[in-house]
């Protein structure tokens, strides 16, 4: 089988090609830009998913096609989220239906339920997107299907909840510097809601799974063993031997100065960071396990993996063409909060 990755130089990009890859398949990883830890054996393009004419030269001969390529929470950006994650993702899809591929995986997000009212979310429950980067991943589901269904080319989607592991820095770095260095670390509200994430490994196993059973559909995919937030947070000071302390800020104070400290440019949150750090968030993933999926990682031992790979490694700094997820993230105004926490 010969497979096309778009996004193939971003965090998850580059796991799927590499899956792939081990697996003996054909890979073709294709981005605007070439990680230089692309795996072995992996082939690149460079391509625009917005580039109609090149897509089509390099859908020939390609027999499944793995949708990844998107803008992320973290580059914050504006009127692009829609350019890249929506009509990208429609020019993708609409080229693999011409070019007669037997099948599309779309990497969707659960930003698409933006803050949910009712947990766990079911596969019967409506996206609500509340913010720019979850509109923009639903409406490019949306485009990815009506392409899919009307080329006649069978789609699987795969929506993860917030994914970890070993190298995955982004907003995780913060939380880990202020924990390694004795900070408070803060929770919006209480902290008691049950919050879900998922570990990459987890998430690849699920895929690969989907993939393999070659069963059209939607796949939520996320941990079974998670508790609140809080506890989360207090496991991991615990198991670094922190003496850092969880503390709560008022909600609807904070949200509203955080929204303002983003649109002044003085903070890295995004949205989708402080408008759902609050919520209980997590998948009913009852259809993932009857296709004989089983997560691993639970939320303790995934952040303490990740924690400890920091320990040992974040001060390295990513090879050329590395992704957001993969980069330490500029503290701005909340490394002011970290100095006086």
């Amino acid at each position: 089988m010969r497979h096309l990755v778009t996004g193939g130089s971003g965090f998850l990009g580059a796991l799927i090609s590499r899956r792939l890859a081990e697996r003996g398949e054909s890979v073709l990883a294709v981005d605007v830009r070439e990680d230089s830890a692309r795996p072995a054996g992996v082939d690149f393009a460079v391509c625009d998913v917005r580039d109609r004419k090149r897509l089509a030269e390099l859908m020939r001969g390609i027999d499944i096609v793995h949708h990844n390529a998107a803008l992320v929470p973290l580059t914050k950006s504006g009127r692009e989220f829609w350019s890249v994650n929506v009509e990208g993702s429609r020019a993708v899809a609409e080229s693999a239906a011409a070019a007669g591929v037997s099948a599309f995986i779309h990497m969707s997000s659960s930003a698409i339920f933006g803050i949910p009212k009712d947990a766990p979310i079911t596969l019967r429950s409506k996206p609500a997107p509340a913010e720019i980067y979850g509109r923009s991943k639903w409406a490019g589901e949306q485009a990815v299907a009506a392409a899919c269904s009307a080329g006649g080319v069978p789609l699987i989607v795969i929506r993860p909840r917030t994914i970890l592991a070993p190298s995955r820095l982004g907003i995780f770095q913060i939380l880990f510097q202020w924990i390694r260095e004795n900070r408070n670390v803060y929770c919006i509200g209480p902290g008691n809601a049950r919050f879900q994430f998922v570990h990459a490994d987890d998430l690849m196993a699920a895929y690969m799974l989907a993939l393999d059973k070659r069963k059209p559909g939607i796949y939520n995919v996320g941990t079974d063993q998670f508790g609140s937030m809080r506890s989360a947070l207090e496991n991991l000071i615990a198991f670094a031997g922190s003496t850092s302390r969880v503390r709560s800020l008022p909600e609807r104070t904070t949200i509203l100065a955080l929204r303002a400290l983003d649109i002044l440019g003085l903070s890295p949150l995004a949205p989708y960071h402080y408008l759902t750090y609050n919520a209980a968030f997590y998948f009913d993933i009852e259809p993932m396990l009857a296709l004989g999926w089983k997560p691993l990682y639970s939320n303790d031992r995934m952040l303490q993996e990740s924690y400890q790979w920091f320990v040992e490694h974040g001060s390295e700094k990513p090879g050329d063409g590395a992704s957001p997820h993969r980069k330490a993230v500029k503290e701005r105004i909340l490394g002011l909060l970290r100095r006086l926490s």
